[in-house]
């Protein structure tokens, strides 16, 4: 049983005032409740409750999606294209995310959205809590289990909360009336109240439930690790952490590894929607494509939208995230000729996290499957047409390229193998002789200007390699959401962050030194052919332009292993997941030394002046929460 299906009827309790269809005999200003269904009378016996629990879950569509804010500014995604900066166009302006400028204020609606549904998950959660002793025709034994559930569900939100604001309210009862009195509670208390709840959630959860969805024993564990990993680093001496901290994370993640519920995948790729590089010979559909990957064992706990006949939630009860968008909101998209109409082939490309240079090259292109089952760096033609370069600058040409359905019409070449002479490149190019456009790795962002500010017209419209391994094949244009389960946490992370712990001085590893626990990810990417080899990366990933002999080994060893490694292989292992990056850079306070030298918007600042500072490491408190806070809630200090 999957825990969405009973979705549909599960929030009519909290949204339902006003029903009102065409013929009805009431006037439209009239309130009427034909069920007769409010929260005091639906939440007073054991189904009601369980509906209670249910609708806890659906929100964290919504929570997760709000990517804008985990993403761009860090050294691995930026909101929007660099070519501005690449090419030293004057004054040039890109997202307040990435350029950490004056912009980056209360203002900002992503801020109130995330606040919005941060708090609304919390409070429903509370209800479960505070409702829980007036069920009583519940056992106790299951009652607990949804405690811990709800339990698990408010810490997760709390710790998103206090990684981004810092010092937020803390509510811990059900709200059920309106008040502009708005407490702050302390990061440190914060802390411990997640530590509390979720210790006793580990307590009361088990290690495996009957309905797909639902928090277990092990998630509890795994974001336990998580939230002691962090208090450990304790941001700015607040959190109240210490280094007993980091073996209490070890120990956790050495619990969920014995286990053996959660074995690695052997094979790296299984982890995600089944598809071809070449969508016109593509053989899943949108059911197969995620037959396996949605029912991975090395996936802990998951936002959940496979199932076909429940994802969508109601939208008369206002549930507005239909199903999961990773597959389009990554960097990328296929050549424009690729797509001579817009079809579902290639689905909807709108990217809001753009790769920066460092993001491909931290890889190893060929001895590391992750990048090719990452990236995919060629488009092919989805419909019969043709393009003129007529009007291609500076580079007119009296020609028109013709294409059928197959046909290759870009390839992004990998960082470490350019193309170095013009008859290897796309017509496009003068002296070039392919009928498909060629991207050498320092044209991801294009290929410049042809005087000041008159950008070259590339007809042809090569693409940067694309993030592909979220694609799912077979999902209506119009629709473009996939029924992809979005894999929050997984076992892969619970070894980097082991390995994080111990190279923080904790002490007990079971396995190992750090390297132990790193290495045992790096070698399922190498595959057996290559495991205890030497992926090679560029040794300054940031720099496009340097020399392809300047590289280094990832492989890690007891002397070597450092958390900028592990960053590294987090980059690699976790690209795109879990709304998670950003907070890596806070906790590991690596946020404005990374961010400024691999994402190239942050280093640049404004008018050549870096400006991300401290200050950034906690967000403005959201505009509509000051100006709805009587007395005013206190905005953070810098903004």
């Amino acid at each position: 049983m999957n825990i969405f299906k009973k979705f549909r009827t599960s929030l009519i309790y909290i949204s339902l005032i006003v029903i009102i269809g065409a013929g009805c005999k009431q006037s439209f200003l009239t309130e009427e409740n034909p069920a007769n269904r409010t929260t005091d009378n639906y939440y007073t016996n054991a189904a009601g409750y369980e509906s209670l629990v249910t609708s806890c879950y659906p929100l964290l569509r919504d929570i997760t999606q709000q990517r804008v804010l985990m993403f761009p500014g860090t050294d691995i995604f930026a909101a929007s294209g660099w070519g501005g900066v690449y090419f030293n166009q004057p004054n040039p302006l890109a997202s307040a995310y990435d350029q950490y400028d004056i912009r980056m204020n209360a203002s900002l609606g992503e801020l109130q959205t995330l606040w919005d549904f941060l708090y609304r998950e919390i409070n429903r959660c509370n209800a479960v809590v505070t409702r829980a002793p007036n069920i009583p025709d519940m056992a106790d034994s299951l009652k607990n289990v949804r405690i811990g559930e709800a339990k698990f569900l408010r810490s997760l939100c709390l710790f998103w909360a206090v990684q981004t604001w810092g010092d937020v309210p803390m509510p811990l009862v059900e709200t059920t009336s309106a008040s502009l009195e708005v407490t702050k509670a302390l990061s440190k208390d914060i802390y411990s109240q997640i530590v509390g709840d979720l210790t006793q959630s580990i307590a009361k959860l088990p290690a495996k439930q009957k309905d797909v969805g639902r928090v277990t024993q092990g998630a509890a564990k795994f974001l336990l690790a998580r939230v002691y990993l962090t208090r450990g680093w304790n941001y700015n001496n607040a959190l109240g952490g210490t280094s007993a901290d980091f073996t209490s994370a070890l120990q956790l993640c050495d619990q969920i590894i014995a286990s053996g519920l959660y074995p690695l995948e052997a094979n790296w790729n299984n982890l995600w929607p089944l598809h071809n590089i070449n969508p016109n010979k593509e053989t899943a559909n949108a059911t197969s494509s995620v037959a396996v990957c949605n029912k991975s064992a090395e996936v802990i706990f998951a936002i959940q939208y496979a199932s076909a006949t429940s994802y969508q939630g109601d939208p008369s009860v206002g549930t507005t995230t239909l199903g999961n968008n990773m597959h389009e909101m990554f960097s990328g998209g296929p050549s424009g000729v690729a797509q001579q109409a817009r079809t579902s082939a290639y689905n909807r490309f709108l990217p809001s996290q753009i790769c920066t240079w460092a993001a491909y090259r931290l890889f190893d292109p060929i001895m590391d499957i992750r990048y090719k089952g990452t990236f995919n760096n060629v488009s092919y033609a989805t419909t019969a047409g043709s393009i003129s370069l007529a009007t291609n600058k500076p580079f007119p040409q009296n020609l028109t390229l013709t294409y059928a359905i197959g046909d290759t019409t870009a390839i992004a070449r990998d960082w470490n193998s350019p193309v170095t002479t013009a008859a290897q490149r796309g017509v496009d190019i003068q002296g070039g002789t392919k009928h498909y456009s060629v991207i050498n790795p320092n044209e991801y962002v294009g290929l410049g200007y042809i005087t000041g500010t008159t950008p070259i017209v590339d007809v042809l419209a090569g693409p940067a390699p694309m993030v592909w391994k979220f694609f799912q094949p077979g999902i209506t244009y119009g629709d473009g959401y996939s029924t992809f389960n979005d894999p929050l946490f997984r076992s892969a992370e619970v070894y980097l962050m082991a390995a994080e712990a111990i190279v923080k001085g904790a002490t007990g590893a079971v396995l190992g030194t750090a390297d132990v626990y790193y290495n045992k990810i790096l070698d399922r990417a190498l595959g057996s052919a290559n495991a205890g080899k030497s992926p090679m990366r560029a040794t300054n990933p940031e720099l496009v332009n340097d020399p392809l002999t300047n590289i280094v080994s990832y492989r890690a060893t007891a002397a070597n292993i450092t958390v900028d490694m592990i960053l590294d292989e987090r980059a690699r292992e976790l690209l795109g997941e879990g709304n998670q990056r950003w907070f890596d850079l806070k906790r590991t306070g690596t946020l404005i030394a990374r961010a400024s030298k691999y994402n190239p918007w942050t280093g640049y600042g404004l008018t050549g002046t870096p400006l991300i500072s401290a200050k950034h490491l906690v967000r403005p408190i959201p505009q509509g929460m000051l100006d709805n806070s009587n007395p005013r809630i206190q905005q953070n200090d810098g903004y």
